[in-house]
């Protein structure tokens, strides 16, 4: 039998039905900022606060719909070669990714696939847990994923783009606060559901303890990455053409992931794309892309990073010194300092006290080797997939 760990309860069924409300509360809460930006004659803002929000969703519909392809091309998934996938032929598959639907669809499916298996009895998960259960982890964990996509191309940089309305040019609203949270909401949510969805839905590797240790890993993420926020939108209020240097970051991000040639996708030209990903993900943290030791390349890029968050306060003030009496300044640059120290004491903390080293624990007689049979499906693009 499956240990309680390993199995898709209830409890994880309801995480996933929450999730679903945190990502339609981001996306209509930044529809609703666009269109209020739009009413009011800011143009500009609107389309930029609308692109951020299509770019993420049109990304995470490429890799959804290609995804149901592979499935549906491969004989260790598909074996009587049908030419349905999850109910739908490929035109449907198509049209609903079109109609931005394939991340919903998704979830439907995992929703109503976990309820037959935790909340009713079904003689297949009596008689087959382990495969019903590996599968439900698989399907969650291509769903977050594909919310991880989202994550950086909408919700991180529309965090950024507010922050820089909001402080550089004194615009504040109650739609524009409940955006950010909401964007902050899903940040925290998004990586923490992805690093637990990935390291169950791999049985070779040793799952995310939860409790003390996933609240220290969450605490370093948040930290690092809204101090990092936090300290560029000081250099877009120092100046625009700090996009720039964004523009390097990620230029050399997506030349690193070429360097190293992941291999995440099926074909190049989407290999390409997910590269791109790979260096706007790298603007504002660290991930392993290879899944290979990557100790001195994370202390490099620390290292680069606290210089960053540091001096993003200290050159505003030299270059500009009336921000001295904003009132945002100094609480901002107290949060940058403060947090960046604890951020990295955090991460420090989890890899030496907490991060889950080596190979699963060895199945026992009843369960055989755990997973050995699942290795052929999805496991490729979960093995390839980056890690946070």
């Amino acid at each position: 039998m499956l240990q309680t760990d390993s199995e898709f309860t209830r409890t994880r069924w309801i995480c996933t039905i929450i999730g679903l409300g945190f990502y339609l509360a981001d996306i209509v809460t930044d529809v609703g900022l666009a269109v209020k930006y739009f009413l009011v004659g800011n143009l500009v803002w609107a389309g930029l606060t609308l692109l951020f929000v299509v770019v993420g969703s049109a990304t995470t519909q490429v890799f959804s719909y290609t995804w149901y392809r592979d499935d549906m091309r491969n004989p260790l998934v598909n074996p009587d070669g049908d030419k349905l996938i999850s109910g739908m032929n490929r035109g449907g598959l198509i049209g609903l990714h079109v109609m931005q639907m394939g991340i919903f669809t998704r979830y439907y499916h995992l929703l109503k696939a976990g309820y037959k298996a935790v909340w009713s009895k079904s003689p297949e998960t009596v008689e087959f847990p382990r495969e019903v259960h590996l599968d439900l982890f698989g399907q969650a964990t291509d769903l977050s994923m594909l919310k991880l996509f989202e994550t950086f191309l909408e919700s991180v940089p529309q965090l950024l783009f507010q922050l820089y309305i909001l402080l550089g040019c004194g615009h504040k609203s109650i739609l524009q606060c409940i955006c950010m949270v909401g964007s902050f909401i899903n940040i925290a949510w998004a990586i923490v559901d992805y690093r637990r969805c990935l390291r169950r839905s791999l049985p070779q590797v040793r799952e995310m303890p939860s409790g003390l240790p996933t609240f220290v890993y969450l605490l370093y993420k948040l930290l690092t990455i809204t101090t990092h926020i936090l300290s560029l939108s000081l250099f877009l209020i120092l100046s625009p053409y700090s996009t720039l240097g964004m523009a390097v970051v990620w230029l050399a991000g997506t030349l690193w992931a070429h360097w190293v040639r992941t291999n995440f996708c099926t074909s190049k030209g989407l290999e390409m794309l997910y590269r791109i990903i790979v260096g706007v993900v790298l603007i504002f943290t660290f991930f392993n892309v290879k899944g290979q030791d990557t100790s001195w390349q994370m202390a490099v890029y620390y290292i680069l990073f606290a210089l960053v968050n540091f001096s993003g306060p200290l050159l505003l003030v030299l270059v500009r010194p009336e921000v001295n009496d904003a009132e945002y300044f100094w609480p901002v640059t107290l949060l940058i300092f403060g947090g960046t120290v604890l951020g990295l004491a955090f991460l420090l903390l989890y890899y030496t006290l907490y991060h889950p080293r080596g190979r699963s624990l060895q199945a026992d007689e009843v369960d055989g080797d755990m997973g050995q049979e699942r290795e052929p499906d999805t496991m490729l693009r979960m093995r390839n997939f980056l890690q946070l």
